[in-house]
């Protein structure tokens, strides 16, 4: 724990039960005079009332952040029904946080004021100058549907500041998603969190999707409800099922996971995945989604191998990590249970001390995304970092 200590973050977990084993646990992994901060994800499972009393009490006078997932990346890989946990050093890491409890009245003039105060909050502790040394995380309940809304009024506050982020799960149920600030945990809001370092850093995103050539056109949708009636003319469950060849009662997550969606802007493709069937056959998707736009058919391609090139290319311009703080959509890890790919995924997760969590979306640099692995890397000292 001294070495982790030194180098500005230690990683934590708890597999306890109950909350106040989980806090305990937490504190006495985290816990040490220099802590700042501590970034969680925990399952839905937990009494969240009582967790976030039992942290608030073990934890006072440190910030904690964290939200609700569908699956956590542990310092152990992936974990479910747990607690995943990173302190941050205040010598290393200067960290603000605010919460937005009223997204739907979350306007451009909001998101300025909010940037300002994160920056003038960090900024007082003179660690490191705010431009090219900060990095934003933004945690969303990932039900508010809302997501597209306030990441475009922050995107356009924080200019050239990275930023990036999840929406909370709740175990695959789609009940109740929750993010947690000033002790309690919150449905309805988002957390935003601004790092402030002197240690190199890169915000990445990616996906292992590839395009097919069958199209769909979004004949009628709504778009605020992230709801799609129509595909081609057709109710759109019809039309989604006739295109990936299963009866439409067969539809389910581990379908939508294997076959989505896209939208492609320029020579990109951004999936648009699809989160349940409704009984009068439209889809509801986790994204919004437009009349008239195009979705392509995509199909995975080999997710390891992309993993294996992203962070090479990290490493090279980081050097050794430290950290990488990862946003994987739970579509992913659904596609790699059923393939059987749990494991070394998993191994590799652990090998590039990757913490973080399952998503109902992604978040990166103002664009909401699906089916993507998005985060933020971070160099040990000393390394040789090139930004």
């Amino acid at each position: 724990m001294r070495q982790a200590q030194s180098e500005g973050v230690i990683k934590a977990m708890s597999i306890s039960r109950e909350a106040e084993g989980v806090a305990q646990d937490l504190a006495r992994q985290l816990i040490h005079p220099h802590l700042g901060f501590v970034l969680f994800f925990c399952s839905a499972e937990y009494d969240l009332d009582a967790l976030g009393q039992a942290l608030e009490q073990y934890f006072g006078g440190v910030t904690l952040v964290g939200c609700t997932t569908a699956g956590e990346i542990t310092p152990q890989g992936y974990g479910r029904n747990c607690v995943s946990a990173i302190g941050f050093d205040h010598r290393h890491f200067s960290v603000a946080c605010e919460l937005i409890d009223e997204m739907e009245r979350f306007s451009l003039i909001d998101a300025q004021q909010l940037v300002e105060r994160l920056i003038n909050d960090c900024r007082s502790n003179s660690l490191a100058p705010i431009k090219d040394h900060s990095f934003a995380l933004t945690l969303f309940d990932g039900l508010s549907s809302r997501e597209e809304v306030v990441l475009a009024a922050l995107s356009a506050a924080f200019g050239r500041i990275p930023h990036f982020g999840g929406s909370a799960g709740d175990d695959n149920y789609l009940a109740r998603t929750h993010v947690y600030h000033a002790g309690r945990f919150h449905s309805g809001s988002a957390v935003v969190v601004l790092v402030n370092t002197w240690l190199d850093f890169e915000v990445f995103t990616t996906h292992h999707i590839q395009p097919r050539e069958e199209r769909l056109v979004v004949t009628r949708a709504d778009s605020s409800e992230r709801r799609v009636y129509e595909l081609n003319a057709e109710p759109a469950a019809q039309a989604y099922a006739e295109l990936i060849g299963v009866p439409l009662e067969a539809l389910d997550f581990a379908l939508f996971a294997a076959h989505p969606l896209a939208v492609r802007i320029n020579d990109r493709h951004y999936v648009r995945s699809i989160q349940k069937v409704n009984d009068d056959l439209s889809l509801s998707f986790y994204c919004a989604v437009e009349n008239g736009i195009v979705l392509t058919a995509m199909r995975p391609g080999p997710l390891l191998p992309n993993l294996e090139t992203l962070f090479a290319r990290l490493e090279d311009g980081l050097g050794e990590l430290l950290l990488t703080i990862g946003c994987d959509c739970f579509l992913r890890r659904l596609e790699i249970e059923s393939t059987g790919d749990v494991e070394a995924v998993s191994g590799f997760l652990r090998s590039r001390q990757v913490i973080g969590f399952n998503t109902y979306g992604e978040q990166c640099n103002g664009v909401h995304l699906n089916q993507t692995f998005t985060g933020v890397a971070i160099g040990r000292p000393g390394g040789h970092g090139r930004r």
